[in-house]
């Protein structure tokens, strides 16, 4: 990345639009161009025109829309990520097919989502300028190394679900099920899949926090269900958290935990941005050191940023195991960096140990 940053002349992180729309293309290029540290290499209107645009100009970052016509932007990124791999952000209508086109490209390779406004693209484009700045700022820092095919993750020891039951002081904590709270950000769709797809049926009830726009949470919640052997849900207000469950706060609101006797529950709001994130890690982990304390354990992966790093150290305060992925295994270590910076976390360990570690921490 540094070598192509040198070869800009002027340090700033080179874009690159590709959409089918004029005006979409136009706006795209004015929010960017906002920022001194960005700048607009080219732009083109189809994925065909950009192939040899993008060989040509090597720019460090691609915006990518999905829907286009002659050659959809699917098919395109594929053969990008084959013969130039370049750190891209996808933009995708509010569709069921919009939604499940963006999963794929993740899957792909692509870094993150945005939603493509459905009116008044001046004012809706103008709206997620810090949005869009900071996404690619963090696509810039991706190693591209790090994104090859997926491995499945090794299987971990199943657990039996009585030993996930750890006595506490009071007799509610005797009766009260471990949770393990989860965040992510850049990287994090990827990482998650791997880390939900190595835990058993029996594993404690797990609460995720990723950050992902309004929407594609559902759509991300209802693959990895079906790809796991727990269940996946994206969360609403006063669900369960039960042994063999996964709850994945939805986009554009925070999740907290709750309790009411033994019983855990999760509350579901639009409060205001933390980190400028909502859902926010961290609001997440600040709940769960307060509610479940010791009953709890914590993992930060892949991710730019420091949210959850204070919500963390929280949860190692109030007695919870924590676990950070490592630098090797991160696409983004930001959120696990910070974490560590604070000495909040327990254990570092590499993304297919994630799974393992938490399980262990938990039987104990």
């Amino acid at each position: 990345m540094q070598d192509r940053l040198d070869q800009a002349g002027n340090g700033r992180i080179k874009v690159f639009v590709v959409d089918d729309s004029a005006i979409i293309r136009k706006l795209l290029t004015k929010v960017i161009s906002s920022d001194s540290g960005l700048e607009v290499s080219g732009t083109a209107p189809d994925p065909f025109i950009a192939r040899d645009k993008i060989v040509k100009l090597k720019p460090d970052v691609l915006t990518l829309d999905v829907e286009m016509p002659k050659m959809d932007g699917i098919t395109f990124l594929g053969k990008i990520m084959r013969h130039y791999p370049i750190p891209s952000i996808i933009f995708s209508s509010l569709t069921p097919r919009g939604c499940d086109t963006a999963l794929k490209a993740m899957e792909l390779g692509a870094i993150d989502v945005m939603l493509k406004p459905a009116v008044d693209l001046a004012s809706g484009i103008n709206d997620m300028a810090i949005e869009l700045i900071d996404k690619i700022k963090a696509a810039s820092k991706v190693d591209m190394t790090r994104l090859k095919p997926a491995v499945p993750a090794a299987p971990v020891e199943r657990i039996n679900t009585a030993r996930i039951q750890v006595a506490g002081n009071s007799a509610m904590m005797d009766t009260t099920y471990k949770i393990l709270a989860i965040g992510a950000s850049t990287g994090g769709t990827e990482a998650l899949r791997r880390v939900l797809m190595a835990m058993p049926r029996n594993c404690p009830g797990i609460l995720i926090v990723q950050h992902m726009p309004e929407h594609f949470t559902k759509a991300f919640a209802g693959r990895l269900d079906s790809l796991c052997k727990i269940d996946v849900a994206e969360a609403k207000s006063n669900d369960t958290v039960r042994p063999g469950l996964a709850l994945l706060a939805p986009g554009s609101h925070h999740m907290v935990l709750k309790r009411s006797g033994a019983r855990y529950f999760v509350d579901i709001n639009d409060g205001p941005l933390v980190n400028r994130h909502r859902p926010s890690v961290d609001v997440l982990f600040e709940s769960v050191a307060k509610v479940a304390g010791k009953n709890a354990v914590g993992a930060i992966l892949t991710g730019m940023g420091a949210d959850g790093s204070r919500g963390m150290l929280e949860m190692k305060q109030a007695g919870a195991r924590t676990i950070a992925q490592d630098e090797q295994t991160s696409v983004v270590f930001g959120m696990p960096k910070e974490a560590i910076k604070l000495n909040a976390v327990d254990k570092v360990v590499p993304l297919d140990k994630v799974a393992a570690t938490a399980l262990t921490f938990i039987s104990r």
